[in-house]
């Protein structure tokens, strides 16, 4: 009963026409007082920091009209509390919200998911949140945050968290490597549709061992693809297209056994794929729009799980191997804009049950890949390797 109203229980016990109280009682009134004093005490922290937020917001999507002083923070809209009356949640995704996002989040103790994703909100992301103690998962996709990404302190303890994404943004600089150092429990991180600059990260493949998703598409990196990809022993999927990245497909990326999803469309790599065969688990194959050359490997049948595959836009030649009617899961097939040559029947493509006409492309016809087929595809692929976590 006290649980509920622990003021309530203690005006019961007071009120009792005894002339003196039993310790035992005793002892419940001051364990009760104390407990309620916390519970209260705690409640009017969490609500204190939401208010923060709110005031922070030129444009609140009508939060106001829930989110009022004299009532329970814990019932107000796009709240969750625990049972201690912790805030855990806010979901605020698409809520017309405009203005910047308060630091005082961030002294929400209890706070596990922040989602402030397809709002208006702008200028930059509170290093508080990224350094919370608590908070597991970050999605302020779809916003105008601008900036880059602070550096944390080197005494910055391990963080939690375990996804953050920050893509559909206007965010600038390069990647800090102190706060990759610190997310020991990094799982995934979509950066695309920005303007960050500099080479792929690769600090999360060493100090976060379920390192699972990078997503960096559509930015303005640079650079050779980093031979320490190679510590990503967990990685399945891999999504750099549309930046600037030049050079080989270095011998280190195709020991990442693990990857599924490899997308490095439109950039300036080049070389040969002969290396690409021992990548076996693959199921999205994407380096269309490079500078690729030679042959498809006859080593392609080797991936049995491969899905689609998009080598367009390069300057590959000769025949298409044999080997390519083994790719019985094929779905998809753009070749197009190459110098392939040869009879087409030297693939059995009966053998191919679930390819899609409409979608195979053998000859040079324009691109259908628009961002948007291309974002969403991803926010796929990376919904389902999380779900396996």
């Amino acid at each position: 009963m006290f649980n509920k109203n622990p003021f309530t229980y203690l005006h019961m016990l007071l009120s009792k026409s005894c002339t003196c109280i039993d310790p035992f009682f005793g002892l419940v009134i001051v364990l009760l007082v104390s407990l309620a004093s916390h519970t209260s005490s705690s409640t009017e922290h969490e609500k204190s920091s939401l208010l923060q937020f709110l005031a922070g917001l030129s444009r609140d999507g009508g939060l106001t009209v829930s989110w009022q002083h004299n009532t329970d923070c814990c019932t107000w809209k796009g709240i969750t509390c625990n049972q201690d009356r912790k805030v855990t949640d806010v979901l605020l995704a698409s809520q017309g919200l405009e203005g910047f996002i308060s630091p005082f989040l961030g002294n929400l103790t209890g706070l596990l998911h922040i989602n402030l994703s397809r709002n208006s909100l702008s200028g930059g992301l509170p290093l508080k949140l990224v350094s919370s103690s608590s908070i597991l998962v970050i999605d302020v996709s779809f916003n105008r945050l601008t900036g880059g990404l602070s550096e944390l302190p080197s005494s910055t303890p391990p963080q939690p968290l375990q996804v953050l994404n920050i893509s559909s943004n206007l965010f600038t600089g390069r990647f800090p490597s102190t706060i990759w150092e610190v997310m020991k429990s990094l799982v995934s991180l979509n950066a695309s549709t920005n303007s960050f600059t500099g080479q792929i990260p690769t600090t999360p493949c060493v100090t976060a061992p379920s390192f699972a998703v990078l997503e960096l598409s559509f930015n303005q990196l640079s650079g050779n693809i980093p031979q320490g990809l190679s510590n990503c022993s967990m990685l399945k999927l891999l999504s750099v297209g549309y930046n600037n990245l030049s050079g080989y497909l270095p011998d280190e990326l195709f020991n990442v056994s693990s990857l599924e999803h490899l997308s490095l469309h439109s950039n300036w790599l080049e070389g040969d794929l002969n290396g690409i065969s021992k990548l076996t688990n693959l199921v999205t194959l994407d380096l269309g729009g490079n500078e690729f050359i030679g042959n498809i490997p006859e080593s392609i049948g080797d991936l049995k799980r491969l899905e689609e595959l998009h080598l367009d836009h390069n300057n590959m030649s000769g025949e298409l191997p044999t080997a390519l009617s083994n790719c019985t899961n094929l779905v998809t097939i753009d070749l197009k804009s190459n110098h392939f040559s040869g009879k087409l029947t030297k693939v059995n493509f009966i053998s191919l049950p679930k390819l899609k006409k409409n979608r195979s492309s053998f000859q040079r016809l324009h691109r259908h890949n628009s961002r948007k087929h291309i974002l969403l595809q991803q926010a796929d692929c990376t919904k389902a390797i999380l779900q396996s976590f």
